[in-house]
């Protein structure tokens, strides 16, 4: 792969700090209010189906932690940030051009919320709750990486 004059080599560690970092400047607030929204409406839902237990409160907790991760991550994947444009120029620059090593924050963060709520809150087993979260982290950092990916093809 061939570098670019303006491209400076950078350590593995270097990259992972860059995307947590990045990750980090997403429009967290906005995502919070989504997932509270979410993990509201499977709430309601499930309540007005007749479920009752701590399944129901795992799954909205669940729903708004992935909308969460999904809105959040993909705000910072597309450089948005709800602090302000002027700051982290750079950061949101590295973040642009490297959608899936920001995807891989929230998707991590999405696995580990995930599998702590479900051994919590429910009777479901460890390697139940690890598949559970697997599969959430997955469809995080399918969203993420894909809206981060679709968004710099199209600036090329």
């Amino acid at each position: 792969m061939r570098r670019s004059s303006r491209e400076i080599a950078v350590s593995g560690a270097e990259k992972r700090q860059l995307a947590v970092a990045s990750a980090t400047l997403g429009p967290w607030r906005p995502a919070a209010v989504v997932g509270a929204l979410g993990g509201g409406v499977d709430l309601a839902l499930h309540l007005v189906s007749g479920h009752f237990g701590l399944g129901i409160f795992s799954s909205a907790i669940s729903i708004a932690a992935l909308l969460f991760f999904c809105v959040g991550g993909a705000g910072a994947a597309l450089g948005y940030s709800s602090r302000g444009e002027g700051r982290d120029r750079r950061i949101r620059r590295w973040a642009r051009r490297h959608p899936w090593r920001v995807a891989a924050v929230p998707a991590t963060a999405m696995f580990f919320f995930d599998l702590v709520v479900r051994q919590v809150l429910t009777s479901q087993g460890f390697f139940g709750s690890v598949w559970t979260g697997l599969w959430h982290g997955a469809v995080v950092a399918a969203v993420v990486g894909g809206v981060g990916s679709v968004a710099a093809s199209r600036k090329a």
